[in-house]
């Protein structure tokens, strides 16, 4: 597990709900000219991270589509009412090798930076959710030492993840064909809940929970 991604419709609004849900004030992180998108990040771990990620409104757009699903409409309106975990990011040392054996269409790999770090990520063409964000994305750092090792420690720590699917085993299978099915933990979902999945995460003023289902937790 690389990092949890939760989109927000501007960096302040993405802070705030961070904030009232953690109780912490997460830092700046920088820009990513390339995706047209800019960050703020805290440490989850030793090599684990949570970003909070909005489209640049000061930058050029992009020639092709953001990646998380920002430039999908219907992305934009739910984090228009609210911030969301979007998606959860694999970490791996060969990229290609992991694209090569995925039972899923993971995308291309390319190659972004931000600031003085650069990493290859997996990018599918349209930009899309991959399976809705229950299937995760791959990167791989080009760094000696993971980034959340430098990032702020704000006694937030990630104690596990959970993804509703209403087909499991579908799910682990693909999960299985990259090893990620160990990081996550498959639960069937009822027939009229969509896929979400849930993070729990131990924070300076408890166990809080992080989902992308419409409800708050």
């Amino acid at each position: 597990m690389d990092h949890l991604v939760i989109g927000a419709a501007s960096l302040e609004q993405g802070v705030d709900f961070v904030k009232e849900k953690f109780g912490v004030d997460m830092p700046y992180g920088g820009a990513h000219l390339k995706m047209g998108t800019h960050n703020h990040l805290m440490q989850l771990g030793n090599s684990t991270f949570l970003e909070i990620i909005a489209i640049n409104r000061d930058i050029e757009k992009p020639s092709s589509p953001r990646w998380y699903g920002l430039d999908d409409p219907f992305i934009q309106q739910k984090l228009s009412i609210e911030p969301t975990l979007l998606t959860w990011v694999v970490n791996t040392d060969n990229i290609n090798g992991l694209m090569a054996q995925a039972s899923f269409s993971i995308g291309k790999a390319e190659l972004i930076s931000r600031g003085e770090l650069s990493w290859y990520f997996g990018l599918p063409q349209d930009g899309r959710l991959l399976a809705g964000g229950m299937l995760p994305y791959a990167i791989e750092w080009q760094a000696d030492t993971h980034p959340a090792k430098n990032m702020s420690s704000l006694d937030c720590h990630l104690e596990q993840v959970e993804i509703y699917h209403p087909y499991p085993k579908w799910l682990n299978n693909h999960l299985k064909s990259i090893g990620a099915h160990e990081l996550v933990e498959v639960k069937e979902s009822t027939t009229d809940a969509s896929p979400h999945i849930i993070a729990t995460i131990n924070t300076p003023i408890g166990m809080r929970k992080l989902s992308n289902q419409t409800d708050k937790l």
